[in-house]
């Protein structure tokens, strides 16, 4: 495994690195990516969905040869699902056997009941005793206030208090990136913790290199098409502005339909692999002819 602290001694080393793992980062983010791993601070990536956080946590563990720790996040996570929880049924099991055994020391029974092979470790926690390790936070934005507070905690010193087994702490803290679909504000104090980025989506040069590094066999006016068409697209005002992912989807979808360009019939009969609203569909049917056009 890499050691995080050499894994890139320049933003543009760790973009060529970041490259040669299937994801082109620009700029302005090989260099927050290189200063988090530089500085031990976690980075918080925000933007639309399908624009890259996720793949960006991804491509660094592929660079730093390290295991990448998802914790998705939804309404209603709390801390036993980020952290650990017991494994009841095999508690219950080891109980029932201790007693067919003949044993009845109370205080040997708690003891083994609460022995570190019968904790489920949940991503947090894994993280933590994995060295080195990525650990990704997937939109963070979805979950509650409470969750974001205990979060911060965890980040701020990356110990976990276990009270029947005591003190975890990182031996080497994680790499650690938070996403963000920013659905609502997060906290300031969370970002203040983190190296903020905004991830904006590409341009038609980038959008057409991503395509064409996904699908290196996809022919190139089909990916200059396609990109082109989304970035109409984006301009659109649309309910959901489609992302990398679905212009790779689209792409995908063309392809297997034996597509080398993209015509207006086309375009009309593939939008459900790039637009995800009906209202969207609707509203974009009566434009395809223009969607597909060139300038």
């Amino acid at each position: 495994m890499a050691d995080i602290d050499s894994a890139a001694t320049t933003p543009g080393e760790l973009a060529g690195r970041l490259d040669a793992a299937g994801y082109l980062a620009d700029e302005g983010l090989a260099t927050a990516a290189f200063l988090a791993l530089r500085m031990g601070r976690p980075l918080f990536l925000e933007g639309e969905a399908g624009v890259g956080k996720t793949s960006l946590a991804q491509a660094l563990a592929g660079v730093l040869d390290a295991p990448l720790i998802r914790l998705q996040c939804y309404e209603g996570v709390d801390a036993a699902q980020a952290l650990y929880d017991w494994d009841f049924p095999r508690q219950l099991l080891h109980l029932r056997a201790a007693e067919a055994a003949g044993v009845t020391d109370v205080d040997r029974l708690e003891h083994e009941l609460y022995d570190r092979r019968f904790l489920l470790a949940r991503p947090l926690l894994r993280a933590l005793e994995t060295t080195p390790s990525v650990l990704l936070v997937d939109e963070i934005d979805r979950a509650d206030d409470e969750f974001e507070a205990f979060l911060l905690e965890v980040l701020s010193d990356f110990t976990i208090s276990i009270p029947e087994l005591g003190t975890v702490r990182a031996e080497t803290p994680p790499v650690v990136v938070v996403t963000s679909n920013r659905t609502r504000e997060v906290h300031d104090a969370l970002k203040r913790r983190c190296l903020y980025h905004w991830l904006a989506h590409p341009t038609f040069e980038r959008e057409v290199a991503v395509i064409r590094r996904h699908l290196p066999d996809v022919s190139a006016r089909l990916a200059d098409d396609v990109a082109r068409a989304v970035q109409r697209l984006r301009a659109a005002g649309l309910l959901k502005p489609p992302g990398l992912a679905e212009s790779i989807d689209w792409v995908t979808a063309l392809t297997a339909l034996g597509a080398t360009e993209l015509s207006a019939d086309l375009a009309a009969r593939t939008l459900g692999a790039v637009l995800k609203y009906q209202e969207d569909t609707e509203r974009i049917m009566g434009e395809v002819a223009e969607l597909a056009g060139r300038p």
